[in-house]
């Protein structure tokens, strides 16, 4: 049987592989994009993800201000956010340049990101690969977040078709005016052919009774 199986070990006990895929989701929540190994980063995404899931299970509940909140959804979010808080650090630093901000992950979670994907059925983090490290040729990869322009990519579809089934009735519109220019000009050749036929016509009478008459002569001569 193939009890306590699922997921990788790292070569590591539990405390040391909990403690590592802890600092892993806090920095790729801090950050929303991070770089280390394929295997860190498939085990890391089942973790993030699930933590996310948590914060979206609450819906409206987890990104509304507290004061808008009833008593019984106040309690719902902060019950919520205690699961969430046993894995997940309280606070990251992030630094940019020379200066540094504090983020609060817990809030991070339950207000930006529940609110950013709260449309998606799951799938918040993308996984590329970036070639191998130098040294001990580990596949390296970067973990991501999604935005919030992709996760709303699919609902800008059926305006792009409307827009391009708008201008169908003028095409129609504009088809008859065509045909009956094409029609027009399939007429003027054979409008020009009776022309000619007509004209061919007149010439060949005067032809015809200039030829009677010198053969009345030569009848006559012979006579």
């Amino acid at each position: 049987m193939r009890h306590r199986k699922a997921g990788r070990q790292f070569s590591r006990n539990t405390s040391h592989r909990r403690a590592m895929l802890r600092a892993l989701a806090a920095n790729l929540i801090a950050h929303e994009r991070i770089e280390t190994t394929d295997p860190k980063a498939k085990e890391l995404r089942r973790v993030a993800e699930r933590l996310i899931t948590k914060a979206k299970h609450l819906g409206p509940v987890a990104y509304t201000p507290n004061a808008e909140l009833s008593v019984a959804d106040r309690a719902r979010r902060q019950a919520a956010q205690a699961q969430v808080g046993r894995f997940l650090r309280r606070f990251a630093v992030i630094h940019t340049g020379e200066e540094s901000r504090t983020v609060d992950l817990i809030e991070k979670v339950f207000v930006d990101l529940a609110k950013r994907y709260r449309s998606r059925p799951g799938g918040y983090t993308r996984i590329i690969k970036v070639g191998r490290r130098r040294g001990d040729n580990a596949p390296m990869v970067i973990v991501e977040l999604l935005q919030e322009s992709e996760t709303q990519g699919e609902a800008g579809k059926p305006a792009e078709a409307e827009k391009v089934a708008e201008p169908a009735p003028a095409a129609a519109a504009e088809a008859v005016p065509a045909e009956e220019a094409q029609a027009a000009v399939m007429t003027k050749p054979s409008r020009a052919k009776d022309k000619a036929e007509g004209e061919g016509e007149a010439e060949a009478e005067p032809k015809t009774a200039e030829k009677a008459a010198t053969q009345k002569k030569k009848d006559e001569a012979e006579e």
